[in-house]
């Protein structure tokens, strides 16, 4: 049996399976499951694994990567191609892109590298249409800009996201906040901090045992699914922001168009007439976290014109110093920091 039969075989189950109380330890054994084979789909067992996706992935430059999701024909290369002023090729018909198109921004002195990716079908976190591809890309992005066909948002947007869950990729999530510790010996520790809704010490041992691990300590500090204590087991998800573009409002009356601005993470643009875009590029910069630091050679005023641009959570001297140069760090005695948000 294949693995996408069996994927489908408890797919099929889970949605037959009722859900309450009694059938929640069952619940979290198939999800358990599903995520197993989901991981040896996304990874070959043996070989070398095959070629890899020819001409998908790019250099990383510049500070931050944005990655263009969607389906094929929703204008993801007119997008950057106004945005960047990079051709991508543009046309009436579907999959007009077919390898990675690298674009640049500088915004607020920051260098951010788009990446238009081809179109995504239903079926691609399975290996359709090169979808595996283009998700894999998709991982090493900073922040995913889906775009959406505004005249078909909502059914689109639900498979796209369903296609990146499958891959691992969590769209808006902050981490669990679980503890997760393997031992040689003791076996499994469970300690909760709070009421816990759904997850009890026989599901949180039954989901552990299917991954053949009898021996680990488990706390939780939030009230946490199944789903959330698989993907702390599992280790290889990634927590990207995403917001959603919203194309060609060229096509909509005002109403609805105010409709779809209480939409939350979302832009309503117009890639073709370049409606909107400085209020896409603020809500860019505003989900990228990035902090600018200037700086200032001794007696003359600050150089305003390139900042070292660095992400939110990491702003030490030190990564200051690694950005610029990785000798640097040697060679320094002492750094003056200042301004409004400085944490001495």
């Amino acid at each position: 049996m294949s693995i996408l039969a069996k994927i489908a075989e408890i797919e099929n189950e889970m949605a037959r399976t009722q859900r309450n109380k009694a059938t929640a330890h069952h619940l979290g054994l198939l999800k358990a499951r599903l995520a197993k084979l989901r991981r040896e789909l996304i990874t070959p067992k043996g070989g070398s694994g095959g070629a890899t996706g020819e001409g998908f992935d790019v250099a990383k430059t510049g500070d931050a990567r944005i990655g263009f999701v969607g389906f094929p024909s929703v204008g993801k290369s007119t997008l950057l191609s106004n945005l960047a002023g990079v051709y991508s090729e543009v046309a009436a018909y579907e999959f007009t892109t077919l390898t990675t198109v690298p674009g640049v921004i500088r915004y607020k002195g920051a260098k951010i590298q788009l990446l238009d990716l081809p179109g995504i079908i239903e079926g691609a976190k399975d290996g359709k249409g090169r979808g595996r591809q283009v998700i894999a890309v998709a991982r090493t992005c900073n922040l995913i800009l889906i775009v959406l066909d505004v005249l078909k948002p909502l059914g689109h947007k639900k498979l796209i996201e369903h296609e990146l869950e499958g891959f691992g990729i969590r769209l808006n999530k902050q981490p669990p906040n679980i503890g997760f510790k393997k031992k040689d010996k003791g076996g499994i520790n469970f300690t909760a901090t709070c009421a816990q809704s759904e997850l009890d010490a026989e599901t949180v041992k039954s989901i552990l045992a299917e991954y053949k691990i009898h021996n680990a300590d488990i706390t939780l500090r939030s009230d946490s699914t199944a789903d959330d204590l698989i993907d702390v087991v599992e280790g290889n998800r990634v927590y990207i922001p995403c917001i959603y573009v919203l194309n060609k409002i060229d096509q909509i009356s005002i109403e609805e168009l105010d409709i779809i601005y209480k939409v939350p993470h979302c832009v309503p643009i117009s890639a073709h007439h370049r409606w909107n875009f400085d209020d896409l590029l603020e809500k860019m910069w505003d989900y990228l976290k990035l902090v600018r630091i200037y700086t200032k050679p001794k007696g003359q005023l600050p150089d305003y014109t390139s900042p070292v641009v660095l992400p939110d959570e990491r702003t030490s001297v030190e990564d200051f110093c690694l950005k610029i140069h990785k000798n640097l760090i040697k060679e320094l005695k002492y750094a003056l920091v200042w301004g409004s948000s400085v944490k001495h």
